[in-house]
Formats: structure tokens, sequence, C-alpha cells
């Protein structure tokens, strides 16, 4: 296939969702697997015409679960590997979330929030998944999660998502909205030669040496990675195991294999968190938001200004890592009076602020199904 029929390259209006199926193939989509699901059927619908056509492979599973298992195998043998869920689905691939973080097969999941919990509201918009994206699996390991508010973000972010899971052999996640992944915006696609690439770090010896332990972390405790198929020894399991990928069913070995884990994503933080701000520097009010509701927390701040009070907008884009470092600078500027949370559920991301600051935290959230309006964020920042 040649660089230009796997990018369009130009200026689109595009669904948020598409911009998602192209970004992923920008970056080098090999293999999707997925089961459909409202409202994220619209990227496997784009994938399903697009992948064929340039020689990559389309799977259609049986299930979420299936979908899941199917990317993980998919990322050991070499393909950069994705699928996309919503809701319910997105908890039935929990189990092998953990699996793909203990076997450290970078893939990447793509989740369009809706209203919940259980079958919720299938077509209208929630932010529910923020802490099952984070915690949802058993035990600890490190993710990264990446939250568009347009649909040029939904292709940006989905390409440096893939780079992040290659980089640091990890699941990586894209947590748009429906809103977000329903709204049709101008999406630019630049060409094949300015689109990021990060990949895999990979074995230094030949298949040959025999001396190639696939679970040996240098200094950035990621380890490199051989594929399956290459010639190389190797053996994956979800069991705590040694350097040789074998179990190791000690205390010791797993204290050191999970730290590994979470730490591969908690040391490097600061190269990870990415966020947005707005008129931060002389804020007495901090609005923070996410994904859809961040256009309205937008409209918010200038509508407070208008109103004589300071207001500013700090925009997670990883909601994990979150920005909290950014927040502690926050609370260093004079007059800062309070932090406003608005979000599309019942408090979640707003207990990650409270955990910062001793100032008051305001929540402005519902369940979910429609949009939080800026007159409702407004009415918490003059209050």
């Amino acid at each position: 296939m040649t660089a230009s029929e796997r990018i369009l390259t130009g200026e689109h209006f595009m669904l948020g969702d598409h911009a998602c199926a192209e970004g992923a193939l920008a970056a080098g989509l090999d293999f999707f697997a997925c089961y459909p699901i409202t409202p994220s059927t619209e990227v496997a619908e784009r994938l399903s015409h697009r992948m064929p056509k340039l020689g990559a492979s389309f799977l259609q599973m049986e299930d979420e679960l299936g979908s899941m298992a199917a990317i993980v195998g998919a990322s050991v043998a070499g393909a950069r590997a994705m699928t996309a869920t919503s809701g319910p689905g997105f908890s039935l691939m929990m189990e092998n979330v953990g699996l793909a973080a203990m076997m450290e097969a970078p893939c990447v999941v793509v989740d369009v929030m809706r209203g919940s919990p259980s079958t919720g509201l299938p077509t209208a918009v929630g932010q529910g998944d923020v802490m099952q994206v984070r915690w949802g699996s058993h035990g600890d390991y490190s993710i990264v999660a990446y939250c568009p508010n347009s649909p040029q973000e939904c292709f940006d972010l989905t390409i440096k998502a893939f780079n992040t899971a290659d980089h640091y052999r990890i699941p990586t996640f894209v947590m748009l909205d429906e809103v977000v992944g329903h709204m049709t915006e101008r999406v630019v696609i630049p060409d094949a030669k300015e689109i990021p690439f990060s990949g895999r770090k990979r074995p230094s010896t030949p298949p040959t040496d025999g001396r190639f332990l696939p679970f040996q972390a240098a200094g950035d405790g990621v380890p490199p990675m051989a594929h399956a198929g290459e010639g190389y020894k190797l053996h994956f399991t979800g069991l705590t195991h040694d350097e040789r990928g074998y179990p190791a069913l000690t205390p010791e070995a797993h204290v050191a294999l999970v730290r590994r884990l979470v730490d591969k994503v908690r040391l490097n933080a600061p190269a990870i968190v990415e966020h947005e701000e707005l008129m931060l520097d002389d804020a007495e009010v901090v609005i923070v938001a996410f994904g859809c509701t961040s256009r309205s927390a937008r409209r918010a701040v200038h509508l407070a200004r208008e109103q004589g009070v300071r207001a500013g907008l700090l925009r997670p884009i990883t909601l994990w890592p979150f920005p909290e470092e950014r927040v502690r600078r926050q609370l260093r500027t004079r007059g800062l009076r309070r932090f406003v949370v608005a979000e599309l559920n019942m408090g979640q991301m707003s207990r990650e602020v409270e955990r910062l600051t001793q100032l008051p935290v305001l929540r402005v959230n519902h369940p979910g199904g429609a949009m939080l309006r800026p007159e409702d964020i407004l009415e918490a920042v003059l209050r």
C-alpha cells in the first residue's frame, strides 16, 4: 500500500469516530478487532471499508472479551493493534486489559463514553468511564488515557496513543465521549512524512545469540520487544514471571515486576502528561473539565470574565496520568479561591482535584444524557 492510500492528506469535515479511524490508519494500524456497539460503531464501520483495501486485517469478533484478546495476540506478533467499544463492552474487556499490562503488549483501545451504568443511554453522552479506565482491571498496573475534545484531537491523539503504547509497552486508551464521537468538524490530516512515529524498542541481539531475556528492562523500565515468529524464545503469561517470561511465584519476584510495570509510567509522567490551559495566570476560580464538557467550560470562562470574575480553564488531555503537578503549581497563584470541576458523571474526576488541595472544590455534574451548559458552570463560578 502507498502512503497516499493509507493517509488521506488534506482538509476534511469528519465525524469524531471517523477521525479516530483515520488517525489509527495514519499511525500504521495493522489489525483491528471489535464487536460493534453504539456510539463507537462508526469507528468500526469506517475501518471495515478502509482496511481490506489497504491489506490490513479487520476482524469482527463474537464479543468484546474476544476483541481484547485478539488485539493482545496480534500485538505480540508485531502488529499495531486496536479495538473500539463503549460502556458495557469496555467492562467486558477489563480482564484482558490486565493481561495486556502483565504481558506488556502495546495496544490501543478507543472507548466512546455514553450514559451509564449498564445499558444506560446507548445514544447519549456520558463521561462515566474515567475511573474504570484507570482502575477497572484488578491489581496495580500502568496505562495512559487520552481525552480528545474535538474530531481533530480524535485524529491526533489516536496517533499519539499508538506511539505511547509502543514506547512504554502498555495498553493505551482514547477516551472520547458520544458528543465528540458524533461531532462533525474540520480535520486537517498532514502529509505522511509529518506523521510522528515512535516504534517499539527492539532486541539488540539476534535470535541465534540465545542470551535474550524478553522481560529484562533497562533503566527506563521498558524491555525490548521481540515478536512471536522471529525466532526468539518467548513465553507470555498472565502469571507473575521472571525476565525469561516464565512463572516466578514468589513475593520478591511479584514486588519487583509490579513496581516496574507501575513505575514505567509513573516515573515518566512529566514526559507523558498533557493539558490545555486558558487564562490561568491570574485566575481566582479554576474550572477543570475534559472532553465535550471542556467546550462548555471555555465559554463559561469568557462569560465569567465579562462579569468581572477572573476564571480560568485547566483541561486534562491525559486523564491518566492526571496533570496533578499543574494543579499544584496553580495553588501558588495569588488570590486563587476555589476549583470548579465540571463532568458528566457523579463526581469522579473531582476527587483527583480534592486530594490535591484544601481549597473548596465545587462540583458541576450530572450522570449524562445531555451536555452541561455554559450557564450551569458559570453559576458555580459566580457562587
